[in-house]
């Protein structure tokens, strides 16, 4: 079932869920172990982020040094068959234009074709270790608006077409200058086809609502699923920002920092944070909100307990 359909026809608000394919070496039901205690809440579809290989050099005796392609992950393609072949639940991979060329690409379509995938998320993906800027693999694509409209192409060629869901910024993608300018790329994808939005996380209701609002004034009135995560770790705090250039607000912040020595009073600070955003976010009428579990569902799942 597509998630514009899903979105349509539920009755009550939903949440969805995003994790990370393991590392090499965790097996099929350690995977799905993991996944299992969220089924309590029946989320109607879960996505499965994508990873580009990693770079590594590895020195030569003569001096010199070997170019190598690591993939450090299971990829996406098998995690969608494990959860499909256990659980009654929408996968949603990630279809990245990094680090992929468009023969690439249209193979892995092919696959999630033959696995009845009815959907996509599809996102430009994140520059290499090092590199200033991103820069496509010769024969890839620089844009997620160019994915969303090869993908439509694709199937003009005949088969069921994918629903594809495209990112959002509420405070705005790093490279854009401004939110107004971040959001006229929205529309370009939103133009070449894309059929829903889940935003990146953040931490202040008001950007999202401001975000939405200026989505809608811009013509864009696809729906919107806004994502969250709980945060645990005084860590946190310093490496999100880094990691995804969003803001921590000042008074969770100071709050987290002032407790940085005490690891479950951080826990609960962020969990209580989350969980005040999700009430406000479902009074305010969302449809979905989609959590950001990376890895540590324990807070995520006492969030659901209490909102879902």
């Amino acid at each position: 079932m597509k998630i514009s359909e899903i979105l349509s026809a539920s009755e009550r608000p939903f949440a969805s869920l995003e994790i990370v394919p393991p590392l090499k070496g965790l097996t099929k039901a350690e995977l799905l172990d993991s996944i299992r205690p969220f089924m309590e809440f029946r989320p109607p579809f879960v996505n499965i982020t994508s990873h580009r290989d990693e770079i590594e050099y590895v020195a030569r005796p003569d001096g010199g040094f070997d170019r190598r392609q690591v993939r450090r992950r299971i990829s996406e393609t098998a995690v969608c068959a494990a959860i499909q072949s256990e659980f009654d639940i929408e996968v949603v991979p990630h279809v990245i234009c990094a680090g992929a060329t468009a023969q690439q690409i249209e193979s892995l379509l092919q696959d999630f074709r033959f696995l009845g995938l009815d959907n996509i998320l599809a996102l430009r993906g994140d520059s290499l270790l090092g590199e200033k800027r991103f820069s496509p693999v010769p024969g890839g694509y620089t844009h997620a608006s160019e994915l969303v409209k090869a993908v439509r192409e694709f199937e003009s060629c005949g088969g069921k077409p994918f629903c594809i869901g495209v990112g959002g910024y509420p405070e705005k993608h790093f490279e854009a200058p401004n939110l107004e300018q971040d959001i006229a790329r929205l529309k370009e994808k939103v133009d070449a086809g894309a059929d829903y939005i889940v935003t990146q996380m953040f931490f202040d209701n008001e950007a999202f609502y401001r975000f939405t609002d200026l989505c809608r004034r811009s013509g864009i009135t696809i729906p919107i699923i806004p994502g969250l995560k709980p945060l645990s770790t005084a860590r946190q705090v310093s490496l999100l920002p880094e990691s995804f250039s969003i803001d921590i607000p000042e008074p969770l912040a100071t709050e987290i920092q002032s407790h940085a020595s005490d690891s479950r009073a951080c826990y609960e600070i962020g969990r209580q944070w989350c969980l005040q955003q999700c009430r406000d976010l479902l009074a305010h009428g969302v449809k979905a909100i989609h959590f950001y579990t990376m890895g540590r569902p324990d807070n995520v799942l006492d969030i659901l307990k209490e909102c879902f």
